[in-house]
């Protein structure tokens, strides 16, 4: 793809006489709307969670969690995979308020942020090059994909990063989904679970909070969660929205010198419908909307060298502002039959994502004196619509699931790059790049499961892929080139189960994983010249995950334990290659990152619990990758060793139940690029680093009183590095911990 300009990374039976009535005045115009593309409706995300447990004494116990990672409802434990489920709720008391909060402190998975929410990039197991074009880790929100798979539209560097509002839990799926959740899910998945509306009582809850970071300003947050029955045990509705302010931190000298540059707001709402007119339908509709502002990104320039800021604590230089906002649009229908042989669902959606992006590129372009500054402005938008049929058997003996998967996108990236005259003068675009894409997918895809008796299960899957897509370049509004590309993938799966009691498994589990390819424009000189005998277009990479797991519920399920070991061969890696004035994507290489992974909760007694979590993980090519570096070169942005410990602990103060809670994380050394001698990325050694935080909440009836200490330490921890503008002579940008964080909120249910 030739790129120009460098593009910043970016019912019950007496209700059924209503049936026809709530049909035709609310589920038949909800599915018109969700048909039409103007259908990206004025609703929104999630944050928070369900109203709270009816256990007031909040007493942590080890129950039995069911997750959909399989695509069917299951305890976690016969799970053949490493599954995590994050309680939305237990979450936003810790003071989580982004993505990198969520799953960024989960030992072998990264979120490497260019500035701010909404602007990350998440990584597992250290299947990562990198700067990368089109994302290892899969994001769905319920049954529904969401974000690009091309190349194209900066998908990989824009994960969701949805607020915690109406969020059930956050699942995290270790390790090639490629089978049931397609492309992009080479190394993981992750998936918002919202909560479900309640047809059988009218509740809700609303919630204020304050927080304030060291050295920053005051930031403050509100929120609405209603569920409405509609129609007894037939429909409901539940409503959800939030306002969040964020007071900043990071503080600017230059021309645009200021305070608290990184302050902005995040709002959104959430709107889902559910009706069950039989005992046999179900009829799921929702629509999401978030908007995320910041007035400036939270990188600070480091001495690549020293390992030190250039301008100070928390400190940046800045000749021009680096507003962004991001908009993100989801509009879902989920229609569910059960036959009694089998299950099918139904799921379609719309989503839209718009961003706009603010970069200072003065001392990119040698600080000339003819401008008071320059500024890339880049802007990123995508239309995406799918459609899931899926079919799935009852429990039993052999069980199956077959499902076809459609998904059309139509993406468009704009790039501006202009500057303001010296002296005040006016604005002078220098030059600006259009780059539109299209991506159609078709797959099919299913799975076999042969329960040989209560001890041994095996399942074999497969699925296959196919894509056409269409990459285009216009330079000062001028056609640049146009490039066509066709791909077909294959991904596999095999699981071996073994129960040796009714408490614990064994599992053996292979699966591959791939992400798409795509074309390639031509690559051009200095002069604009066509270089002869570059690739036309990149293939699809590939990688094969050997996993070997145990899980137990132990001490009469007081004991919850999990590891796992596994070997990862990825080869035909995607990479971005500098060819001439233009950046294309190749592929070359092998890598193999092998790593274990152990975690425990232990409930001590009615008080205190415990819970820790590791994860070894070492990856590294083994066949040279020119664009990225020898073989031997360690991976990019992934710690060997990193682990987490943390206690609670339950009690009663004066009568109301309160709880009390203390978390630690460690995480190794990384590097921001390659480490051996001759690569082709530049490397920057990112420190270990541990990071402490602190919880303290009461129950008052109906109230609920949540405080929490954020980074108690107050560490300047290095959480991602940007190398890429050290070729130029210039700083590296790097992403700190938010310096510590005191907070509190107070949610009132009904």
């Amino acid at each position: 793809m030739s790129r120009p300009i460098r593009l910043a990374r970016p019912g019950m039976p007496h209700q059924r006489h209503k049936l026809v009535a709530l049909l035709t005045t609310l589920v038949l115009p909800c599915l018109a709307a969700l048909c039409a593309p103007a259908a990206w409706a004025q609703a929104a995300p999630a944050a928070g969670d369900a109203p709270a447990d009816k256990d007031s004494r909040d007493v942590e116990k080890l129950d039995v969690v069911t997750v959909t990672a399989t695509r069917r409802r299951e305890p976690v434990r016969d799970v053949p995979l490493r599954v995590e489920t994050l309680g939305a709720q237990a979450l936003d008391r810790a003071g989580a308020s982004s993505l990198s909060d969520y799953v960024g402190t989960l030992p072998g998975v990264d979120v490497k942020t260019s500035g701010g929410p909404g602007r990350g990039a998440v990584t597992m197991r250290g299947v990562s090059v990198g700067e990368q074009q089109i994302a290892t880790v899969g994001m769905y929100v319920d049954e529904v994909a969401f974000g690009s798979s091309s190349a194209f539209v900066g998908g990989a560097n824009t994960a969701l990063d949805l607020s915690l509002l109406d969020l059930r839990h956050i699942e995290v799926l270790r390790g090639p989904q490629g089978t049931l959740y397609g492309a992009g899910a080479m190394g993981g998945l992750l998936k918002y679970v919202t909560n479900e509306p309640d047809s059988t009582q009218f509740s809700g809850k609303v919630g204020v909070g304050m927080r304030s970071a060291r050295s920053g300003a005051l930031g403050h947050t509100e929120n609405l969660v209603l569920n409405v029955p509609l129609s007894q045990d037939v429909a409901a509705l539940r409503v959800a929205a939030f306002n969040d302010h964020d007071g900043g931190y990071i503080r600017a000298v230059g021309k645009a010198a200021g305070d608290h540059v990184n302050d902005g707001n995040t709002r959104g709402a959430r709107v889902s419908v559910l009706i069950e007119p039989t005992a046999r339908m179900k009829v799921r509709l929702a629509a999401t909307q978030q908007d995320i502002q910041r007035n400036g990104l939270n990188v600070v320039e480091y001495d690549a060298a020293k390992g030190q800021p250039v301008y100070g604590d928390l400190t940046r230089h800045l000749d021009v502002g680096e507003a962004y906002k991001t908009r993100v649009r989801l509009t879902s229908a989920d229609v569910e039959y059960d036959f009694g042989w089998a299950r099918l669902n139904a799921i379609a959606s719309t989503q839209r994502f718009d961003s706009g992006t603010g970069q200072d590129a003065t001392a990119l372009l040698g600080n000339n004196p003819a401008f008071d500054f320059v500024s890339l402005n880049n802007t990123v938008g995508l239309r995406k619509q799918t459609q899931e049929l899926r079919l799935t058997s009852p429990r039993g003996t052999v069980e199956w699931l077959l499902g076809y998967y459609r998904d059309k996108e139509v993406g468009h990236v704009g790039q501006r790059l202009w500057a303001q005259v010296a002296g005040g003068g006016g604005e002078m675009t220098l030059t600006t790049t259009g780059q539109p894409s299209e991506y159609r997918e078709r797959a099919f895809y299913g799975d076999v499961t042969w329960n040989v008796d209560p001890v041994w299960s095996l399942t074999l899957g497969a699925r296959v892929a196919k894509n056409d897509q269409v990459y285009t370049v216009y330079v000062n509004e001028a056609l640049n080139s146009s490039a066509p590309s066709e791909d077909t993938s294959r991904t596999y799966l095999g699981t071996v189960r073994y129960a040796l009691d009714k408490q614990s498994n064994l599992y053996f589990r292979a699966a591959s994983g791939y992400r798409p390819g795509g074309p390639n424009s031509p690559a051009i000189d200095a002069n604009g010249q066509v270089i002869p005998g570059t690739p036309t277009m990149f293939s699809h990479d590939t990688l094969w995950s050997y996993e070997l797991g145990y899980k137990a519920d132990l001490l009469d399920k007081r004991l919850n334990v999990e590891a796992a070991l596994f070997d990862i061969r990825w080869k035909d890696l995607q990479q971005p290659k500098a060819v001439g004035a233009s950046t294309i994507v190749v592929n070359a290489g092998r890598a193999r990152v092998r790593g274990l992974e152990l975690a425990a909760r232990y409930q001590l007694d009615a008080h205190w619990n415990l819970d820790a979590s590791l994860a070894w993980t070492d990856p590294k090519l083994t066949e040279d990758a020119p664009a990225l570096g020898p073989a031997g070169s360690r991976m990019p942005n992934t710690a060997k060793l990193a682990y987490t410990l943390g206690l609670r602990y339950v009690f009663d103060l004066s009568n109301h139940p309160s709880y009390a809670g203390l978390n630690m994380r460690r995480v190794g050394q990384r590097n921001a690029g390659f480490d051996a001698a001759g690569s082709s990325v530049p490397n920057f050694s990112q420190p270990a680093y541990t990071l402490v935080d602190a919880q303290w909440g009461m129950a008052f009836g109906a109230w609920q009183l949540a405080t929490f200490v954020r980074n108690l330490t107050d560490k300047r921890a290095i959480l991602g590095a940007d190398t890429a503008l050290t070729a130029f002579g210039l700083p590296l940008n790097v992403t700190n911990a938010a310096p510590r964080t005191v907070g509190a909120t107070l949610t009132f249910n009904f």
